[in-house]
């Protein structure tokens, strides 16, 4: 996919201060967007950025799949995600379902949606987020966040490794810190630590459009500073 003047991509957590970001940057390489988010947040994204579908989707809900499956991409770039702390040995079955349902489960809908037309084609690329704390495999008052985002990573990666001699490939994106986003400005983040969403935003285009013998499976982002 070295050329994204020609490639339709699916980019989901529209909205968001990341997906913002990626869908500027692969708008001014000249790609097709398809945006996929919900309610206001999605509303927004779709009068900044111009789209060819603009789908209002829960991505925790398997019906979602049928929806996308309607929509051919050559490329899906997901940014839905939530990250919430609490200590280990407080942790319930209900913040395990929370952090697995938003951070894992709606890749594996997405994925599912998309990949029956890239397998067709013979072509395609899966780009996931996940997180410093997935891959140091730790992080203080994270133990399920870091999971499911350890997760995330181990699914790409092994897609990755069986699909690929079928055109499909994978990658994780890694931030290696918080994002610079205004939640993380309120909740009183070192600004001199927080990661660009634009440096993030052009790790994805890099490795959308690596050619095949150059591929990266795995990219990690680090603040300036």
């Amino acid at each position: 996919m070295a050329n994204l003047s020609s490639s339709t991509i699916m980019l989901t957590g529209a909205g968001g201060a990341l997906a913002t970001a990626v869908a500027q940057e692969l708008e001014d390489a000249g790609a097709q967007l398809v945006l996929v988010g919900r309610g206001e947040a999605l509303s927004r994204a779709a009068d900044r950025v111009p789209a060819t579908e603009v789908l209002d989707l829960d991505l925790r809900d398997p019906a979602s799949v049928d929806a996308l499956r309607k929509v051919k991409v050559d490329a899906l770039v997901h940014t839905v995600g939530a990250y919430a702390a609490q200590d280990v040995h407080k942790a319930t079955d209900e913040d395990l379902r929370a952090m697995f349902d938003t951070n894992m489960l709606t890749l594996f809908h997405a994925v599912q949606g998309v990949l029956p037309h890239m397998l067709r084609q013979k072509d395609g690329m899966i780009v996931g987020v996940s997180s410093g704390t997935a891959a140091r495999m730790s992080g203080p008052k994270a133990a399920l966040y870091t999971a499911s985002k350890a997760a995330l990573a181990a699914y790409i990666l092994s897609l990755h490794d069986e699909l690929k001699s079928r055109g499909v490939r994978g990658c994780v994106l890694y931030p290696m810190g918080a994002i610079d986003t205004p939640r993380n400005r309120e909740a009183g983040i070192d600004w001199d630590h927080l990661i660009d969403p634009r440096g993030l935003a052009k790790s994805v285009a890099h490795a959308l459009t690596r050619p095949d013998r150059a591929h990266v499976t795995e990219l990690k982002v680090y603040p300036d500073a």
